[in-house]
Protein backbone atom coordinates (compact mmCIF):
# COMPACT_ATOMS: atom_id res chain seq x y z
CA UNK A 1 0.00 0.00 0.00
CA UNK A 2 2.76 2.46 0.84
CA UNK A 3 4.47 1.53 -2.12
CA UNK A 4 1.27 2.39 -4.27
CA UNK A 5 1.39 6.00 -2.79
CA UNK A 6 5.11 6.67 -3.59
CA UNK A 7 4.47 6.32 -7.00
CA UNK A 8 1.86 8.51 -7.25
CA UNK A 9 3.33 11.32 -5.29
CA UNK A 10 6.63 10.58 -7.84
CA UNK A 11 4.24 11.21 -10.85
CA UNK A 12 4.91 15.62 -10.84
CA UNK A 13 4.30 18.14 -13.13
CA UNK A 14 3.91 18.53 -16.94
CA UNK A 15 6.93 20.72 -18.82
CA UNK A 16 3.96 23.01 -20.22
CA UNK A 17 3.22 23.40 -16.58
CA UNK A 18 6.34 23.84 -15.06
CA UNK A 19 7.01 26.34 -17.76
CA UNK A 20 3.74 28.05 -17.29
CA UNK A 21 5.03 28.52 -13.76
CA UNK A 22 8.07 30.25 -14.78
CA UNK A 23 6.66 32.60 -16.82
CA UNK A 24 4.26 33.81 -14.27
CA UNK A 25 7.28 33.80 -12.10
CA UNK A 26 9.13 36.33 -14.44
CA UNK A 27 6.25 37.91 -15.20
CA UNK A 28 5.31 38.86 -11.81
CA UNK A 29 9.54 39.41 -10.93
CA UNK A 30 10.25 41.79 -13.79
CA UNK A 31 7.15 43.69 -14.36
CA UNK A 32 8.42 46.77 -16.13
CA UNK A 33 11.25 47.14 -19.31
CA UNK A 34 14.70 47.56 -18.54
CA UNK A 35 17.47 49.19 -20.16
CA UNK A 36 20.61 46.42 -20.98
CA UNK A 37 23.57 47.28 -22.22
CA UNK A 38 24.74 44.51 -24.85
CA UNK A 39 26.30 43.26 -27.74
CA UNK A 40 24.52 42.21 -31.08
CA UNK A 41 25.09 39.15 -32.50
CA UNK A 42 23.51 37.23 -35.57
CA UNK A 43 20.76 39.63 -36.43
CA UNK A 44 18.26 38.67 -38.67
CA UNK A 45 15.33 39.68 -40.45
CA UNK A 46 11.95 37.31 -41.28
CA UNK A 47 11.29 38.96 -45.27
CA UNK A 48 7.72 37.18 -44.91
CA UNK A 49 6.58 38.73 -41.28
CA UNK A 50 9.05 41.69 -40.89
CA UNK A 51 10.37 40.67 -37.34
CA UNK A 52 13.68 40.61 -36.39
CA UNK A 53 15.33 38.18 -34.38
CA UNK A 54 18.57 38.25 -32.66
CA UNK A 55 21.05 37.49 -29.55
CA UNK A 56 22.04 39.73 -26.81
CA UNK A 57 26.03 38.63 -25.92
CA UNK A 58 28.05 40.15 -22.82
CA UNK A 59 32.16 39.23 -23.36
CA UNK A 60 34.88 39.96 -20.91
CA UNK A 61 36.37 43.21 -22.11
CA UNK A 62 40.12 41.66 -21.41
CA UNK A 63 39.64 37.97 -22.61
CA UNK A 64 37.07 38.02 -25.28
CA UNK A 65 35.36 35.16 -23.22
CA UNK A 66 31.48 35.02 -23.36
CA UNK A 67 29.85 35.63 -20.10
CA UNK A 68 26.40 35.62 -21.08
CA UNK A 69 23.85 35.13 -23.94
CA UNK A 70 20.02 35.82 -24.72
CA UNK A 71 17.45 35.23 -27.10
CA UNK A 72 15.88 38.51 -28.56
CA UNK A 73 13.18 39.59 -30.71
CA UNK A 74 12.23 42.91 -32.72
CA UNK A 75 8.62 42.93 -33.83
CA UNK A 76 8.07 44.13 -36.89
CA UNK A 77 5.82 47.37 -36.24
CA UNK A 78 8.55 48.41 -33.63
CA UNK A 79 11.39 47.40 -35.87
CA UNK A 80 10.12 49.62 -38.78
CA UNK A 81 10.46 52.63 -36.94
CA UNK A 82 13.73 51.74 -34.77
CA UNK A 83 16.09 50.42 -37.62
CA UNK A 84 15.91 53.37 -39.82
CA UNK A 85 16.05 55.59 -36.78
CA UNK A 86 19.06 53.65 -35.55
CA UNK A 87 20.88 54.05 -38.22
CA UNK A 88 19.71 57.68 -39.26
CA UNK A 89 21.38 58.63 -36.11
CA UNK A 90 24.88 56.35 -35.74
CA UNK A 91 25.65 56.43 -39.81
CA UNK A 92 25.54 52.84 -39.20
CA UNK A 93 23.84 49.42 -40.55
CA UNK A 94 21.86 47.62 -37.84
CA UNK A 95 23.89 44.36 -37.96
CA UNK A 96 26.09 42.18 -35.35
CA UNK A 97 28.90 43.15 -33.86
CA UNK A 98 27.55 46.84 -32.51
CA UNK A 99 26.96 47.41 -28.78
CA UNK A 100 23.60 48.74 -28.01
CA UNK A 101 21.46 50.60 -25.15
CA UNK A 102 18.51 48.61 -25.75
CA UNK A 103 14.89 48.80 -23.34
CA UNK A 104 13.31 45.45 -23.14
CA UNK A 105 10.74 43.63 -21.28
CA UNK A 106 11.77 40.15 -20.06
CA UNK A 107 9.11 36.96 -21.22
CA UNK A 108 9.35 33.45 -20.83
CA UNK A 109 7.23 31.60 -23.29
CA UNK A 110 5.63 28.05 -22.63
CA UNK A 111 7.44 26.67 -26.02
CA UNK A 112 10.00 29.17 -27.26
CA UNK A 113 12.32 29.57 -23.53
CA UNK A 114 13.65 32.70 -22.10
CA UNK A 115 13.53 36.43 -24.54
CA UNK A 116 14.18 40.11 -24.72
CA UNK A 117 11.92 41.63 -26.76
CA UNK A 118 12.82 45.02 -27.68
CA UNK A 119 10.65 47.95 -27.56
CA UNK A 120 13.24 51.05 -27.59
CA UNK A 121 17.26 51.60 -28.56
CA UNK A 122 19.40 54.33 -27.48
CA UNK A 123 21.52 55.22 -30.97
CA UNK A 124 23.82 57.52 -28.51
CA UNK A 125 25.02 54.73 -26.32
CA UNK A 126 26.18 53.44 -29.73
CA UNK A 127 27.96 56.45 -31.16
CA UNK A 128 29.66 56.56 -27.59
CA UNK A 129 31.06 53.73 -28.32
CA UNK A 130 32.10 53.33 -31.61
CA UNK A 131 33.77 57.39 -31.04
CA UNK A 132 35.68 55.50 -28.30
CA UNK A 133 36.98 52.79 -30.49
CA UNK A 134 37.52 55.11 -33.13
CA UNK A 135 39.87 57.96 -30.76
CA UNK A 136 41.05 54.33 -29.65
CA UNK A 137 42.53 53.31 -33.05
CA UNK A 138 43.87 57.00 -33.67
CA UNK A 139 45.49 57.19 -30.67
CA UNK A 140 47.16 53.83 -30.97
CA UNK A 141 48.54 54.97 -34.89
CA UNK A 142 49.86 58.21 -32.74
CA UNK A 143 51.66 56.41 -30.39
CA UNK A 144 53.50 54.27 -32.70
CA UNK A 145 54.43 57.01 -35.05
CA UNK A 146 52.88 56.22 -37.78
CA UNK A 147 49.61 58.63 -38.00
CA UNK A 148 51.64 61.06 -40.17
CA UNK A 149 53.34 59.35 -42.09
CA UNK A 150 52.00 59.59 -45.52
CA UNK A 151 51.21 63.46 -44.95
CA UNK A 152 55.37 63.50 -44.61
CA UNK A 153 55.89 62.09 -48.03
CA UNK A 154 56.52 64.65 -50.48
CA UNK A 155 53.86 65.44 -52.99
CA UNK A 156 54.68 65.00 -57.05
CA UNK A 157 54.99 67.76 -58.67
CA UNK A 158 53.16 65.98 -61.61
CA UNK A 159 51.18 62.99 -60.32
CA UNK A 160 50.28 61.94 -63.53
CA UNK A 161 50.59 58.09 -63.08
CA UNK A 162 47.70 57.29 -60.59
CA UNK A 163 47.43 53.79 -59.25
CA UNK A 164 43.52 53.94 -58.10
CA UNK A 165 41.80 51.52 -55.63
CA UNK A 166 38.24 51.21 -56.48
CA UNK A 167 35.31 48.55 -57.51
CA UNK A 168 35.42 48.86 -61.78
CA UNK A 169 31.43 49.25 -61.60
CA UNK A 170 31.38 52.30 -59.09
CA UNK A 171 30.02 55.16 -60.81
CA UNK A 172 32.31 56.93 -58.43
CA UNK A 173 34.98 55.52 -60.53
CA UNK A 174 33.70 56.43 -63.79
CA UNK A 175 33.11 59.93 -62.88
CA UNK A 176 36.80 60.56 -61.82
CA UNK A 177 37.88 58.90 -65.36
CA UNK A 178 35.92 61.19 -67.06
CA UNK A 179 37.03 64.31 -65.16
CA UNK A 180 41.03 63.26 -65.04
CA UNK A 181 40.98 62.09 -68.79
CA UNK A 182 38.73 64.97 -70.53
CA UNK A 183 40.51 67.65 -68.23
CA UNK A 184 40.54 71.02 -69.98
CA UNK A 185 44.46 71.69 -70.11
CA UNK A 186 44.93 68.04 -72.03
CA UNK A 187 47.45 66.78 -69.51
CA UNK A 188 47.99 63.42 -70.04
CA UNK A 189 46.97 60.74 -66.81
CA UNK A 190 47.96 57.60 -66.63
CA UNK A 191 45.48 55.47 -65.10
CA UNK A 192 45.67 51.82 -63.67
CA UNK A 193 43.02 50.21 -61.43
CA UNK A 194 43.62 47.75 -58.95
CA UNK A 195 39.92 46.21 -58.41
CA UNK A 196 38.75 46.01 -54.58
CA UNK A 197 35.27 45.88 -52.64
CA UNK A 198 34.65 48.77 -51.10
CA UNK A 199 31.69 48.33 -49.14
CA UNK A 200 30.69 45.39 -46.69
CA UNK A 201 32.86 43.16 -44.36
CA UNK A 202 35.30 42.35 -47.12
CA UNK A 203 36.52 45.74 -47.66
CA UNK A 204 39.24 45.86 -45.10
CA UNK A 205 41.11 42.76 -46.96
CA UNK A 206 40.21 43.51 -50.35
CA UNK A 207 41.70 46.92 -49.97
CA UNK A 208 44.94 45.88 -48.32
CA UNK A 209 45.78 43.74 -50.82
CA UNK A 210 45.19 46.10 -53.22
CA UNK A 211 47.75 48.10 -51.58
CA UNK A 212 50.06 45.16 -51.80
CA UNK A 213 49.67 44.87 -55.43
CA UNK A 214 50.36 48.39 -56.20
CA UNK A 215 53.96 48.14 -53.97
CA UNK A 216 54.88 45.92 -56.08
CA UNK A 217 54.75 48.14 -58.70
CA UNK A 218 55.57 51.24 -56.56
CA UNK A 219 58.34 52.69 -58.89
CA UNK A 220 55.42 53.25 -61.79
CA UNK A 221 53.25 55.50 -59.90
CA UNK A 222 52.94 59.11 -58.68
CA UNK A 223 49.88 58.92 -56.26
CA UNK A 224 47.63 56.13 -55.27
CA UNK A 225 44.10 56.79 -55.08
CA UNK A 226 41.06 55.58 -53.09
CA UNK A 227 37.52 56.01 -53.91
CA UNK A 228 34.36 54.69 -54.05
CA UNK A 229 31.15 56.35 -54.69
CA UNK A 230 28.41 57.34 -52.24
CA UNK A 231 26.00 55.23 -50.27
CA UNK A 232 25.04 54.41 -46.76
CA UNK A 233 27.09 56.20 -43.71
CA UNK A 234 27.59 52.65 -42.53
CA UNK A 235 29.42 51.33 -45.30
CA UNK A 236 32.42 53.67 -44.41
CA UNK A 237 33.05 51.27 -41.50
CA UNK A 238 35.49 49.56 -42.80
CA UNK A 239 37.75 52.49 -43.70
CA UNK A 240 37.68 52.95 -39.67
CA UNK A 241 39.79 50.02 -39.29
CA UNK A 242 43.10 50.09 -37.65
CA UNK A 243 44.89 47.49 -40.30
CA UNK A 244 43.83 49.68 -43.14
CA UNK A 245 44.45 52.57 -41.46
CA UNK A 246 48.16 51.22 -40.55
CA UNK A 247 48.73 50.35 -44.02
CA UNK A 248 47.79 53.45 -45.63
CA UNK A 249 49.51 55.49 -43.27
CA UNK A 250 53.05 53.83 -44.12
CA UNK A 251 52.16 53.11 -47.67
CA UNK A 252 55.34 54.82 -49.68
CA UNK A 253 53.20 56.76 -52.28
CA UNK A 254 51.06 59.48 -51.54
CA UNK A 255 47.19 58.59 -50.73
CA UNK A 256 44.44 60.71 -51.61
CA UNK A 257 41.34 59.38 -50.59
CA UNK A 258 37.76 60.53 -52.49
CA UNK A 259 35.19 58.19 -49.88
CA UNK A 260 32.19 59.72 -51.26
CA UNK A 261 30.87 61.26 -47.47
CA UNK A 262 31.30 65.13 -47.01
CA UNK A 263 30.69 65.66 -43.69
CA UNK A 264 32.23 61.99 -42.60
CA UNK A 265 36.01 61.60 -42.17
CA UNK A 266 36.99 58.11 -41.38
CA UNK A 267 40.24 57.24 -40.20
CA UNK A 268 42.05 56.10 -43.74
CA UNK A 269 41.09 60.08 -44.79
CA UNK A 270 42.85 61.14 -41.83
CA UNK A 271 46.32 59.08 -42.03
CA UNK A 272 45.54 60.08 -46.10
CA UNK A 273 48.09 62.85 -47.77
CA UNK A 274 44.69 64.37 -48.59
CA UNK A 275 41.21 63.79 -48.39
CA UNK A 276 38.94 65.05 -50.77
CA UNK A 277 34.97 64.92 -50.00
CA UNK A 278 34.15 62.79 -54.09
CA UNK A 279 35.56 60.69 -56.66
CA UNK A 280 35.39 63.78 -58.75
CA UNK A 281 37.13 66.42 -56.40
CA UNK A 282 40.08 63.79 -56.35
CA UNK A 283 40.24 64.02 -60.19
CA UNK A 284 39.90 68.04 -59.74
CA UNK A 285 42.84 68.31 -57.11
CA UNK A 286 44.96 66.37 -59.25
CA UNK A 287 44.20 68.41 -62.33
CA UNK A 288 44.96 71.44 -60.12
CA UNK A 289 48.42 69.93 -59.24
CA UNK A 290 49.27 69.81 -62.46
CA UNK A 291 47.81 73.39 -63.27
CA UNK A 292 49.96 74.88 -60.26
CA UNK A 293 53.21 72.91 -61.95
CA UNK A 294 52.17 74.73 -65.07
CA UNK A 295 51.58 77.97 -63.80
CA UNK A 296 55.17 78.04 -62.47
CA UNK A 297 56.57 76.92 -65.48
CA UNK A 298 54.40 79.62 -67.24
CA UNK A 299 56.45 82.18 -64.49
CA UNK A 300 59.57 80.73 -64.49
CA UNK A 301 59.07 81.15 -68.66
CA UNK A 302 57.77 84.77 -67.88
CA UNK A 303 60.49 85.86 -65.36
CA UNK A 304 63.34 84.21 -67.67
CA UNK A 305 62.12 86.32 -71.08
CA UNK A 306 61.83 89.58 -68.79
CA UNK A 307 65.65 89.16 -67.37
CA UNK A 308 66.33 88.27 -70.83
CA UNK A 309 64.80 91.01 -72.13
CA UNK A 310 66.16 93.49 -69.55
CA UNK A 311 70.06 92.41 -70.06
CA UNK A 312 69.67 92.82 -74.27
CA UNK A 313 68.69 96.45 -73.04
CA UNK A 314 71.08 96.68 -71.17
CA UNK A 315 74.01 95.37 -73.65
CA UNK A 316 72.12 97.46 -75.96
CA UNK A 317 72.51 100.64 -74.42
CA UNK A 318 75.69 100.07 -73.52
CA UNK A 319 76.56 99.22 -77.02
CA UNK A 320 74.82 102.74 -78.28
CA UNK A 321 76.89 104.59 -75.56
CA UNK A 322 80.17 102.83 -77.00
CA UNK A 323 79.32 103.74 -80.28
CA UNK A 324 78.66 107.18 -79.35
CA UNK A 325 81.54 107.59 -77.89
CA UNK A 326 83.36 106.07 -80.67
CA UNK A 327 84.43 108.91 -82.98
CA UNK A 328 85.58 110.74 -80.07
CA UNK A 329 87.49 107.63 -78.83
CA UNK A 330 89.24 107.15 -82.30
CA UNK A 331 89.79 110.56 -83.18
CA UNK A 332 91.37 110.82 -79.31
CA UNK A 333 93.48 107.66 -79.92
CA UNK A 334 94.80 108.96 -83.69
CA UNK A 335 96.08 112.19 -82.15
CA UNK A 336 97.43 110.53 -79.11
CA UNK A 337 99.03 108.34 -81.73
CA UNK A 338 100.06 111.59 -84.14
CA UNK A 339 101.83 112.82 -81.12
CA UNK A 340 103.69 110.15 -80.64
CA UNK A 341 104.88 110.06 -84.12
CA UNK A 342 106.04 113.32 -84.09
CA UNK A 343 107.43 113.40 -81.02
CA UNK A 344 109.56 110.37 -82.63
CA UNK A 345 110.16 111.97 -85.70
CA UNK A 346 112.02 114.74 -83.72
CA UNK A 347 113.70 112.32 -81.96
CA UNK A 348 114.61 110.14 -84.76
CA UNK A 349 117.74 112.31 -86.13
CA UNK A 350 119.46 112.49 -82.68
CA UNK A 351 118.26 109.07 -81.91
CA UNK A 352 120.21 107.64 -85.09
CA UNK A 353 122.99 109.28 -84.73
CA UNK A 354 123.44 108.36 -81.10
CA UNK A 355 123.08 104.74 -82.14
CA UNK A 356 125.32 105.15 -84.79
CA UNK A 357 128.20 106.98 -82.63
CA UNK A 358 127.31 103.88 -80.26
CA UNK A 359 127.70 100.97 -83.23
CA UNK A 360 131.02 102.57 -84.67
CA UNK A 361 132.11 102.51 -80.76
CA UNK A 362 131.44 99.39 -80.98
CA UNK A 363 132.80 98.29 -84.21
CA UNK A 364 135.71 100.41 -83.56
CA UNK A 365 136.49 98.35 -80.44
CA UNK A 366 135.92 95.00 -82.45
CA UNK A 367 138.07 95.94 -84.66
CA UNK A 368 140.89 96.62 -82.31
CA UNK A 369 140.26 93.91 -80.55
CA UNK A 370 140.65 91.59 -83.84
CA UNK A 371 143.37 93.13 -85.22
CA UNK A 372 145.44 92.14 -81.64
CA UNK A 373 143.56 89.09 -81.55
CA UNK A 374 144.98 87.97 -85.38
CA UNK A 375 148.32 89.37 -84.27
CA UNK A 376 148.92 86.92 -81.06
CA UNK A 377 147.08 84.45 -83.48
CA UNK A 378 150.01 85.09 -86.00
CA UNK A 379 152.78 84.92 -83.29
CA UNK A 380 151.68 81.85 -81.71
CA UNK A 381 151.25 80.35 -85.15
CA UNK A 382 155.02 81.66 -85.94
CA UNK A 383 156.36 80.38 -82.85
CA UNK A 384 154.61 76.65 -83.17
CA UNK A 385 155.83 76.87 -87.16
CA UNK A 386 159.45 77.75 -85.47
CA UNK A 387 159.49 75.01 -82.79
CA UNK A 388 157.48 72.38 -85.55
CA UNK A 389 160.97 73.30 -87.88
CA UNK A 390 163.11 72.85 -85.72
CA UNK A 391 161.87 69.54 -84.27
CA UNK A 392 161.96 68.10 -87.85
CA UNK A 393 165.58 69.22 -88.30
CA UNK A 394 166.28 67.29 -84.96
CA UNK A 395 164.28 64.35 -86.21
CA UNK A 396 165.77 64.31 -89.84
CA UNK A 397 168.20 61.49 -90.38
CA UNK A 398 171.00 63.97 -91.89
CA UNK A 399 171.05 65.85 -88.84
CA UNK A 400 171.92 62.19 -86.84
CA UNK A 401 173.95 61.45 -89.00
CA UNK A 402 175.81 64.81 -88.86
CA UNK A 403 176.25 64.07 -85.15
CA UNK A 404 178.50 60.94 -86.01
CA UNK A 405 176.07 58.04 -86.14
CA UNK A 406 175.34 56.06 -89.62
CA UNK A 407 173.06 53.81 -91.26
CA UNK A 408 172.61 50.75 -92.34
CA UNK A 409 170.38 49.90 -95.42
CA UNK A 410 169.65 46.71 -97.20
CA UNK A 411 167.92 46.91 -100.30
CA UNK A 412 167.29 50.72 -99.35
CA UNK A 413 165.67 49.87 -96.34
CA UNK A 414 167.13 50.60 -92.79
CA UNK A 415 168.32 47.45 -90.74
CA UNK A 416 167.62 47.73 -87.33
CA UNK A 417 168.36 44.10 -86.05
CA UNK A 418 170.95 41.77 -87.06
CA UNK A 419 168.73 38.84 -87.76
CA UNK A 420 167.59 40.86 -90.74
CA UNK A 421 170.82 40.51 -92.53
CA UNK A 422 172.15 37.09 -93.74
CA UNK A 423 175.81 36.43 -94.72
CA UNK A 424 176.74 37.93 -98.31
CA UNK A 425 174.16 40.48 -97.94
CA UNK A 426 175.72 43.59 -99.49
CA UNK A 427 174.89 46.61 -97.18
CA UNK A 428 175.44 50.33 -98.10
CA UNK A 429 176.51 52.17 -94.67
CA UNK A 430 175.25 55.95 -94.87
CA UNK A 431 176.99 58.48 -93.03
CA UNK A 432 177.45 62.71 -92.65
CA UNK A 433 179.87 62.88 -95.66
CA UNK A 434 179.42 59.69 -97.52
CA UNK A 435 178.10 56.22 -98.18
CA UNK A 436 179.98 52.97 -97.93
CA UNK A 437 179.16 49.18 -99.70
CA UNK A 438 180.15 46.25 -97.63
CA UNK A 439 179.58 42.43 -98.20
CA UNK A 440 178.60 40.53 -94.97
CA UNK A 441 181.19 38.00 -94.22
CA UNK A 442 180.11 36.72 -90.91
CA UNK A 443 177.11 37.09 -88.44
CA UNK A 444 176.94 36.74 -84.77
CA UNK A 445 173.69 37.57 -83.12
CA UNK A 446 173.29 38.00 -79.39
CA UNK A 447 170.46 36.73 -77.75
CA UNK A 448 168.76 37.86 -75.04
CA UNK A 449 167.40 35.84 -71.83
Amino acid sequence: MQANVDKGERQGISLQELNNRVKAAVQASFPETYWVRAEMSDVRTNVASGHCYLEFIEKDPQTGQLLAKARGSIWARTFRMLKPYFEMETGQAFASGLKVLVNVSVEFHELYGYNLTVWDIDPAYTLGDMLRKRMEIIRQLKSEGVFELNKELPFPILPRRVAVISSPTAAGYGDFLNQLLHNKAGYPFYIKLFPAIMQGERTEESVIAALDRIDRYRDCFDVVVIIRGGGATSDLNSFDSYLLAANCAQFPLPIVTGIGHERDDTIVDLVAHTRMKTPTAVAEFLISQMDQAANEVAQLQQTFYLRVTDRLTQQKNRLQQLGNRLPTLVVNRIERDRSLLQRLGGQLPVMTTSLLKQQQSVIDTLRLRLVGSVDNRLAEGHRFVQLTEQFVKMASPDYVLKRGYSLTLRNGRIVKHASEVAVGDVLTTRMADGELHSTVTHKQVETTS
